[in-house]
């Protein structure tokens, strides 16, 4: 069988921050020292690996580590922790909305961690780890994981959030239909990671609630602090989803008050014109019989008529106040 795991480290012992392979990492998780192995999860060795590494755990452990789709949580499963987070999703080319699972299993000698593509927060933890300054137990590495998907999010919605008040100010200042897609691409944005952020902040508070030895008096402090945020974060992901149907009824209210004001103002042209255009028509028939044909001053009288009943529709319609 190929070897699915991408890094594996020894987190406390004599062995500590050495990255490991091979061997190594069948014996150093099978032994008391704590051992984290991350794998690609897109592997297909990998749910065999982790069936032989972690024969222990139940069958639906072991399809909840592997499956494709997962939705976050943490659950106390005998004497480890099975959590499944997310995490923006910082890859070349991919929207960053789409935010990518992090599977763990913890208990006090293994940390088995799984995802099927790059994890920011975990290439940072694993280089503390390599420097000997990374978490020692179970508990801290949930707790610094928690941290670190957070100091990627928040960032992620405050961009959001600057977007959203820009396009408020181009929404009043100069309304004009290209900015829809703004407001759709942001609307789509902010329904994504409102899909992911309230499990996150339930899954969190799951996991404090665990009541798990693996977590320290100080680990549930950090992880409060986690929860707090993604608490913060839901609340502002709930208030750009308004403010953002509330730019989508003003644009679209202010587009059809300008196309309503043009129509107007073609109605009112059309009114004053048309029995201009009658008067105009009528006597411009090539029949016998037109008056004034023959007179030389029949244009000038005629053109001072029609000047007068133009007067006459301006006076009427500002009467009426049809004509501002």
């Amino acid at each position: 069988m190929t070897q699915p795991c991408q890094f594996a480290y020894a987190l406390n012992g004599d062995r500590r921050g050495q990255l490991l392979s091979g061997r190594d990492i069948e014996e150093l998780l099978e032994a008391e020292t704590l051992c984290w192995a991350h794998l690609d999860a897109a592997d297909p060795e990998t749910p065999d690996w982790v069936s032989m590494k972690l024969n222990y755990l139940d069958h639906t452990v072991t399809e909840a580590l592997t499956q494709t789709e997962t939705r976050q949580r943490a659950n106390v499963i005998g004497d480890g922790l099975l959590v499944i987070l997310r995490g923006i999703n910082m890859n070349e080319g991919m929207d960053r909305e789409d935010m990518v699972a992090v599977r763990v299993w913890a208990d006090a000698n293994r940390i088995v961690t799984l995802s099927r593509q790059r994890v920011r927060a975990l290439e940072d933890i694993a280089k503390e780890v390599a420097l000997c300054e990374g978490p020692e137990t179970a508990g801290e590495f949930l707790s610094l994981l928690a941290a670190r998907l957070n100091a990627r999010f928040a960032p992620f919605v405050h961009e959001l959030d600057q977007s959203v008040e820009a396009l408020e100010t181009e929404v009043i200042d100069s309304p004009r239909s290209e900015l829809r897609r703004k407001i759709v691409a942001l609307r789509l944005s902010v329904v994504e990671l409102r899909r992911h952020a309230p499990p996150q902040r339930d899954a969190v508070n799951d996991l404090l609630e665990s009541g798990s030895p693996l977590l320290s008096d100080q680990d549930l402090r950090e992880l409060h602090e986690a929860h707090d945020k993604l608490v913060r974060l839901a609340e502002n992901l709930d208030e750009l989803r308004d403010n953002l149907s509330v730019l989508r009824d003003e644009l679209q209210g202010q587009l059809s008050d300008r196309l309503n004001r043009h129509m107007y103002l073609i109605s009112i042209m059309s009114g004053v014109f048309l029995p201009l255009g009658f008067l105009t028509g009528l006597l411009g028939i090539n029949v016998g019989g037109i008056p004034g044909a023959g007179d030389p001053h029949a244009f000038w009288v005629f053109s001072a008529i029609l000047i007068g009943i133009l007067c006459i529709q301006v006076v009427v319609l500002r009467v009426f106040r049809w004509m501002n």
